[in-house]
């Protein structure tokens, strides 16, 4: 059975930075493309950043380049997006994807807020 989690949202002030984490089971986490997308409220799901089976190839929406780091330990599963200079308009609900299967976690709300 495939499940995917996400950990690590919560209420950041504007300029903090903050950590997700995503592991993952029941899938070849190592051989797969990864990913995070976002939801803000009202608005329409969108891809935040993905990174190769490897580690080797990052990619990044315009609005966080700079800002957020997609990393991923293979050996442990696990998948991150380390978050730095946080605006309220990055809040919204961060899934984790895996691109092999179309998997998705359930998702994490960060909320970016004074």
């Amino acid at each position: 059975q495939v499940q995917i989690m996400e950990y690590g949202g919560g209420l950041v002030q504007p300029g903090e930075s903050m950590r997700l984490a995503c592991a993952a089971s029941g899938i070849v986490f190592g051989g797969y493309q990864m990913g995070w997308h976002r939801q803000a409220p009202g608005k329409v799901r969108e891809f935040v950043a993905s990174i190769s089976w490897n580690g080797e190839n990052t990619n990044y929406e315009d609005s966080v380049k700079g800002r957020f780091t997609i990393s991923r330990i293979n050996d442990a599963n696990t998948m991150y997006l380390e978050m730095n200079n946080l605006q309220p308009e990055d809040t919204g609900v961060y899934y984790c994807r895996s691109y092999a299967g179309n998997y998705w976690g359930k998702g994490t709300l960060v909320t970016v807020s004074s």
